[in-house]
């Protein structure tokens, strides 16, 4: 077996209109894909160059709006990262530092846990 790359995280959410339009708007992802197939909407999202998306689900019992935590982010500006986030409304934390970077946690409009991390030059 030879995995080659991840490819598809699915994120559950309650709206789909609402999400999409809080990964769009708030963090700047771009649509790839919204379409409706055997009645369900598919919703997928990436940040611009990105080879990783995220699919909006509605579709799995088993992963209620907000069972999703954890999921890393990456940009090449924390701080302002951190201060767009305060402007458009979302509710961040202090900006942390280890050995790993620096990095924010917040959350989507579902409870969906997200970090925004900044890695560090000295990896």
């Amino acid at each position: 077996m030879n995995i080659t790359h991840l490819s598809v995280v699915s994120v559950p959410v309650a709206d789909l209109q609402v999400a999409k339009t809080f990964y769009t708007q708030t963090l700047g992802f771009m649509v790839i894909r919204d379409m409706v197939a055997n009645e369900q909407r598919w919703v997928e999202l990436a940040p611009a160059g990105s080879p990783v998306s995220l699919i909006l689900v509605t579709w799995f019992p088993q992963m209620p709006p907000g069972a999703l935590q954890g999921l890393v982010l990456d940009t090449d500006n924390i701080l302002e990262a951190h201060k767009t986030l305060l402007k458009r409304g979302v509710q961040v934390s202090p900006i942390e530092t280890d050995q790993w970077g620096s990095f924010i946690h917040f959350t989507d409009p579902d409870g969906n846990g997200l970090i925004l991390r900044q890695e560090s030059s000295a990896r």
